[in-house]
């Protein structure tokens, strides 16, 4: 497997801090755990703002901190820098405790003619949309953009679009300026793990009409 496409450096920088939405947070695990490169970006990542957290001066604290609040998906990490590799399925370790980990064994709903989904439920309270889309081989998906930001993580098959071929383990970092239409390759389609943070932006008039029923 060879990766090609990677998190944006603010995503990564904004991931290894902890304030991306729950959403991309999800995502970027998910990528993280599939991906040497952007698993050692994010070690290095954590390693300087520690060193940075170190050098300030201690202040004492007034009140405790408050608890933490767990979320729906809770990262796995390893030694504290680390996110754990994929589980024994095809599902990231991410994403295992939620989908289980073997895609064959997803309960798909049709969303239009050859593309499923499976909504995946965020905490309450939580910004943005966090599913799993499978897309029959040779279809494409309708045109669209996007209201915010949008991170598609390829977990089987591979899309092309106008910025070229996503396979297996690599990451569209997407944001607002950008329009596309995927197209699933024809042998194998795609099934793809994607968070947003706004509804997306569909050019096509029946993409428009089923939108409000489905969520994206």
């Amino acid at each position: 497997m060879t990766i090609m496409h990677h998190a944006d450096d603010a995503t990564l920088m904004s991931y290894a801090a902890g304030s991306l939405p729950e959403a991309l947070n999800a995502v970027v695990a998910s990528h993280i755990a599939m991906c040497p490169l952007c698993r050692e970006q994010y070690a290095t990542m954590n390693q300087l703002g520690a060193v940075l957290l170190s050098s300030l001066p201690a202040s004492p604290m007034t009140t405790p901190p408050p608890p933490r609040t767990p979320t729906r998906i809770d990262i796995p990490t390893l030694d504290g820098n680390r996110v754990l590799p994929a589980g024994l399925g095809d599902v990231p370790a991410p994403l295992t405790r939620i989908v289980g980990s073997e895609l064959s064994a997803i309960q798909w709903k049709r969303l239009g003619l050859g593309v499923w989904h499976k909504p995946l439920a965020l905490s309450d309270g939580a910004k943005g949309d966090l599913r799993l889309i499978k897309v029959a081989p040779g279809q494409a998906m309708p045109e669209h953009g996007h209201g915010g930001s949008e991170l598609s993580l390829i977990l089987a098959g591979s899309y092309t679009d106008h910025v070229g071929r996503f396979g297996v383990g690599d990451l569209a970092d997407l944001d607002e300026d950008i329009e596309h239409q995927p197209l699933a390759d024809p042998q194998t389609g795609c099934i793809c793990l994607i968070a947003s943070t706004e509804r997306a932006r569909f050019k096509g008039l029946i993409a428009r009409i089923v939108q409000p029923f489905v969520g994206i």
